[in-house]
């Protein structure tokens, strides 16, 4: 009943003013969000339940370890061809993996403190609630959240719903560096790196292009995937100067993730909203 009167409210707003039919559909487009963006599941457990999920692959990253080099930004970018902002459009730059800094203290004691954010992929993710054509998806059998580019209408919905921060639109049409470039780096490129475009949304995907191509040579040999070659998975992993980053399955308990999960350090980030994040942070000390 709450959401029927705000939709109501906001047609009588549009019959005082008289708005034209653009100013209609810009209206009409905000307050479709406020609705959707309401509706978020905020328990746990409104989501997939985690015990049918076959894996819950998620990652630890701990803050102690963390250099702040962003060789994780990078790597990434280099990784999923992820074009570079210039300076005047840093409010508009695509970030799937990127690092925070935050200065505490005063000069001379002064200390820089650094906090990576990629996607949380969360078991109840707020973006796949609220995408009306579901074009976000989570992905049941290893618990990642992704997306079908061809499908996005870049509404913009999952990026006002997630808590994190971490999705992005295409203002412009991206810009690789050319076409030798891109052929150099993906030949024979995964459906996941296929070009994103102009007006759609897009994040940080824990490389299943790697992942996938992992799975399907475990396979092919009739064998599971072993905790050491899942910790390579992410590039932002395999590139982490510090350290700090850790990838594997959470449903394995004898996993390096899950084991690190189990320290008195970790915590994850919102927890209260019930997005149940699979990124696990390791406090400083």
């Amino acid at each position: 009943m709450k959401e029927k009167n705000q939709l109501e409210r906001s047609i009588e707003v549009l019959e005082k003013k008289k708005l034209s039919r653009k100013d209609f559909l810009k209206f009409g487009a905000a307050a479709g969000t406020a609705l959707a963006v309401a509706n978020i599941p905020k328990i746990a457990g409104a989501g997939v339940a985690k015990n049918k999920i076959k894996h819950r692959y998620g990652m630890v990253i701990d803050l102690a370890r963390c250099v702040g080099c962003e060789s994780c930004t990078v790597a990434c970018k280099v990784e999923h061809n992820v074009p570079v902002a210039s300076p005047k459009d840093q409010s508009r730059r695509i970030e799937w993996t990127e690092v925070y800094f935050k200065e505490k203290g005063e000069y001379p004691y002064a200390k820089t403190h650094y906090n990576p954010r990629p996607c949380m992929h969360c078991d109840n993710p707020p973006c796949v609630a609220v995408c009306p054509v579901e074009a976000t998806y989570h992905d049941k059998e290893r618990g990642l959240v992704l997306q079908h580019y061809e499908r996005c209408i870049g509404c913009k919905y999952c990026m006002i719903a997630c808590p994190y921060g971490a999705r992005y639109f295409n203002w412009t049409k991206p810009d690789f560096g050319g076409k030798m470039r891109e052929e150099a780096l993906n030949p024979d490129p995964h459906p996941q790196l296929q070009k994103r475009y102009k007006g759609i949304m897009e994040k940080c995907t824990f490389c299943v292009e790697r992942l996938d191509r992992l799975e399907a040579k475990a396979e092919k040999e009739g064998r599971a995937l072993t905790d050491e070659e899942l910790h390579l998975v992410c590039t932002c992993v395999s590139t982490c100067m510090g350290r700090a980053r850790h990838f594997g399955d959470f449903n394995d308990p004898d996993s390096t993730v899950s084991k690190l999960a189990r320290s008195g350090r970790a915590f994850r980030l919102l927890e209260e909203e019930g997005t149940e994040p699979k990124v696990v942070y390791l406090r400083e000390a």
